[in-house]
């Protein structure tokens, strides 16, 4: 995927929402991971980020204590994370949805109205040319500290090929 370079008079930021099942383990940890580059690159006014799940079952509450545990020990702050179920009336807020497996890939495909509003869902990984043949970042909720290290690892590395595509164009609309 490409992106188009964003207008010079565009006075609203790219708006980048990920979202995975139950909103406590993968979206919130690549929302947090692609805010830290943005916000590294000091491109922070012009790209937001937010995170979702497809299910309810933990609206309100924090992020898995795994996944805060796993963010932390790699720099990150997962704390302050509040899970929610994404919204079907949000889709013509956003720019892109980025989903971390084919399940959700179905559900949103599916919620979405408009075929514009498919074609903003896209795979994490298929951001990243070594990881796209997986197709999906596994969940780690069943599993152990390790598997949400791990999976934090995959998310690290589509999240900076999805930067790396994307802050040309968001530089380029800058001028």
């Amino acid at each position: 995927m490409s992106f188009a370079p964003l207008s010079p008079d565009e006075s609203t930021p790219f708006r980048i929402i990920f979202v995975c099942t139950g909103n406590i383990c993968r979206s919130p940890m690549a929302e947090l991971v692609l805010r830290d580059l943005i916000t590294r690159s000091g491109l922070g006014r012009l790209v937001t980020t937010s995170s979702a799940g497809t299910g309810d079952w933990h609206v309100g509450e924090q992020a898995d204590a795994r996944a805060i545990s796993a963010l932390a020990a790699r720099g990150y702050d997962g704390s302050h994370h509040r899970a929610r179920q994404f919204d079907p009336a949000w889709f013509p807020e956003l720019d892109l949805v980025v989903v971390l497996d084919r399940t959700q890939d179905r559900i949103l495909r599916n919620w979405a109205t408009t075929d514009r509003d498919r074609d903003k869902v896209r795979l994490l990984l298929s951001f990243d040319p070594q990881q796209a043949p997986l197709s999906d970042v596994p969940d780690p909720y069943y599993s152990d500290d390790a598997l949400f290290a791990s999976v934090l690892g995959m998310i690290e590395r589509a999240n900076q090929a999805l930067f790396t595509q994307l802050a040309p164009a968001i530089r380029q609309g800058d001028r």
